[in-house]
């Protein structure tokens, strides 16, 4: 199956690194998307905020020059996490950075 998405757009809160108890670093940051598409051949306004983790002993590289603001493209598969507070979410998994 097919599970794969890139998503240009902005870094509006974030980058935060963090390391998992097993000694995994891991990255989060929320990128903002903002486009003009067709639908049913007339134009829509699309908006939509995801959030981000990239992982692994590569993420510190891919992700040291992120900062607020900053315009990247990222590539990546979609998973749903649960948080503590039993709140799930769609996140973006990121394999790819591109700045734009």
């Amino acid at each position: 199956m097919t599970n794969r998405i890139e998503l240009a757009g902005a870094i509006t809160q974030g980058p935060i690194r963090k390391q998992s108890p097993a000694g995994v670093p891991h990255c989060h940051f929320v990128i903002e998307h903002r486009s003009e598409q067709r639908e049913a051949g007339l134009p829509r306004q699309v908006y939509c905020r995801l959030p981000v983790v990239v992982s692994g002993q590569g993420s510190q590289n891919k992700t040291q020059h992120l900062a607020l603001g900053s315009n990247i493209k990222v590539g990546g598969f979609l998973a749903y996490q649960t948080g503590r507070n039993g709140v799930g979410k769609l996140v973006l998994h990121a394999d790819e950075i591109i700045d734009i």
